[in-house]
């Protein structure tokens, strides 16, 4: 069957046609090469997802155009502290924007500091160059203040775009930043209500938390059979799936990755697995990696090693924090979800020891022979947390390797001898 041509709604949409033709022209070659040649053995559920990248900015913008048209906001945002249960609320669709490659770069020179992290050019360049239809047809961006690269990265993008920030509080232990966070919440739900012309009820508001927690709920089974001993998935496959979740319909996802991850139960039942019993296990820590930011995973995983868990914010941290849905009021309903935000150890937080324990726990929980910090360059939160972080896992016996990279491929061969040598040290 010949591939739909989107090139007409893309035109609607003013991406600069050319430039997108280039980006998709590769990326087909890339995912093929991580995602397709070296791996085997792959669960049969995973041929949704690769649908759902091979067909990238088609099937998904157009049903995107059609919700907008019957009156749903289109909502871009960049990190995991945006609530997804108040926009799916307040008759939004919420669309994770953040960009993994450098391809976008072009667009943003002269515009910021060459000193700046890969995803803040990356995911400025898609916009502001015209290459990303998600961009293009949100209605409103939500930025946050988890770094201070994205809070002037939001200056820039105003000028662009209507753009709306929520400041996300820094020293979190202190009393006063829950109700800072509930305060910031509200003034969110405010400025939604005004962009969708609805009102947050305690009912839409509680119906959006029971899905955005059913969806939440599949991603944790489906990381729950990595435990295993083969492994039922590869962390590459793992970590598309979650990449993905980010901006598919959670409705969609609630059933795709059920049924994904009832494959992986089964498959461990039957001791099935993507990797030989025995194969060395990697807990990768850090940076987001946002699509296509397969590199270090597609490294360890052709290497000899499998990624079996990921304490980052399209890992763990996407799901593990939860909340009761109990509350008669907009008001109770909306401290659930600051406590449930606030529990999410990002290295923007000082001081930040839990994420410290996140680390410890998760190596034990996934039997972990060894521990990747990794760290975006010119990503300053985490390449602090990563020095002090990389002398407690080695007094605690855990073995620890730290690699700083960006979206380049020219350090791919350094990167695969280092990773070799670490993985040859846990033998």
């Amino acid at each position: 069957m010949a591939a739909t041509d989107w090139h007409q709604m893309w035109k609607n949409l003013g991406l600069d046609l050319a430039k997108h033709d280039q980006l998709l022209g590769v990326l087909p070659d890339i995912y093929k090469s991580v995602y397709m040649v070296p791996q085997k053995n792959r669960p049969q559920n995973m041929g949704f997802f690769e649908f759902v990248v091979g067909d990238i900015h088609g099937i998904r913008v157009k049903e995107l155009v059609q919700a907008k048209a019957d009156g749903k906001v289109i909502v871009g945002s960049f990190c995991l502290y945006v609530p997804d249960e108040i926009i799916l609320a307040l008759n939004g669709v919420n669309i994770g924007l953040c960009g993994g490659t450098n391809f976008s770069n072009f667009a943003v020179e002269g515009i910021l500091p060459t000193n700046t992290c890969a995803l803040i050019k990356s995911a400025l360049g898609f916009g502001l160059g015209k290459i990303c239809p998600y961009y293009a047809i949100a209605d409103i961006l939500i930025g946050e203040t988890t770094c201070d690269g994205k809070k002037k990265a939001w200056e820039i993008l105003a000028n662009h775009k209507k753009v709306y920030v929520m400041e996300t509080p820094q020293l979190k232990k202190r009393r006063q930043a829950r109700a800072h966070f509930i305060t910031e919440l509200n003034d969110l739900v405010k400025a939604l209500e005004k962009a969708s012309g609805k009102k947050l009820t305690t009912e839409n508001l509680k119906t959006a938390m029971i899905k955005i927690s059913k969806k939440r709920a599949q991603l944790k089974r489906l990381y729950e059979t990595r435990k295993a001993n083969p492994p039922a998935i590869s962390g590459k496959d793992a970590l598309l799936v979650s990449q993905i979740t980010f901006y598919d319909d959670p409705d969609r996802e609630i059933e795709m990755i059920g049924k994904l991850a009832e494959e992986c139960e089964q498959r461990v039942i039957k001791g099935e697995g993507v990797v030989p019993k025995g194969t060395k296990r990697i807990l990768l820590s850090g940076t987001p990696q946002a699509i296509p930011n397969w590199k270090l995973h597609d490294i360890i995983e052709t290497s000899g090693a499998v990624v079996v868990c990921e304490e980052t914010c399209t890992g763990t941290r996407y799901f593990e924090s939860t909340y009761e849905i109990r509350g008669n009021t907009t008001g109770e309903l909306l401290e659930r979800l600051a406590d449930r935000y606030l529990s999410i150890n990002c290295a923007c937080f000082s001081p930040n020891d839990a994420r410290m324990e996140d680390i410890k726990r998760l190596a034990k929980e996934y039997k972990a022979d060894g521990v990747i910090l990794y760290t975006l360059t010119f990503c300053d939160p985490y390449q602090y947390e990563a020095m002090t972080i990389e002398k407690e896992l080695k007094k605690a016996g855990i073995k620890v390797l730290s690699i700083n990279t960006d979206y380049a491929g020219e350090d791919t061969g350094q990167l695969k001898t280092r990773v070799e040598a670490f993985l040859e040290s846990l033998k």
